[in-house]
């Protein structure tokens, strides 16, 4: 089990590396990169979530997960409406590609679990990413930010998930 929640830590912060060589390397993501490499990685909290909870008969997992669904989905919905306000087209890129492809393997691991080794690996999963996510709003995504609007999203966003690592934390914790 063990091995699984290291795989899958590691996973999350090749992500995160990969986030930080794209931003270095260009100088930052654009706003359009930005947003889209942002409701990426919401998206794929909301599946990850709407994942445990078919899953999970954890009590504490289900209500950790429902709130994931909750808070990304409404962090998402102001996305859309700040760049449909802005008139900006959100861009894919090698971020929000390498994000979406991790989060398949990742799917694919934790479907294959059952029971307390599912719920574990789910709540490491949700710590790493969550670490990963953060790191990545504070050193690349909210300084590359341009738009003084999507900026604050983003720092409202990064405020939330910092929320959700510590509870991501202590539901591992005490899972263990």
């Amino acid at each position: 089990m063990n091995h699984i929640a290291r795989m899958l830590g590691a996973a999350a912060l090749i992500v995160g590396t990969s986030v930080a060589v794209s931003a270095a390397a260009n100088e930052g993501p654009s706003d359009a990169e930005i947003a889209h490499i942002a409701y990426t990685a919401g998206q794929i909290d909301v599946d990850a979530a709407r994942q445990a909870l078919a899953k999970s008969q954890n009590a504490e997992v289900r209500s950790f997960a429902t709130t994931m669904v909750r808070d990304h989905e409404a962090v998402n919905d102001k996305a859309l409406a700040l760049v449909k306000k802005l008139g900006v087209t959100p861009t894919d890129n090698a971020t929000s590609k390498a994000l979406a492809k991790q989060a398949r393997e990742t799917e694919a691991k934790l479907a294959a679990l059952n029971g307390v080794d599912f719920d574990l690996a789910y709540a490491n999963n949700e710590v790493a990413f969550h670490r990963t996510v953060n790191g990545a709003l504070a050193s690349n995504l909210i300084p590359s930010a341009d738009n003084s609007e999507l900026k604050a999203l983003l720092q409202t966003g990064a405020s939330l998930f910092g929320e959700h690592q510590a509870h991501a934390e202590q539901l591992a914790a005490g899972l263990k």
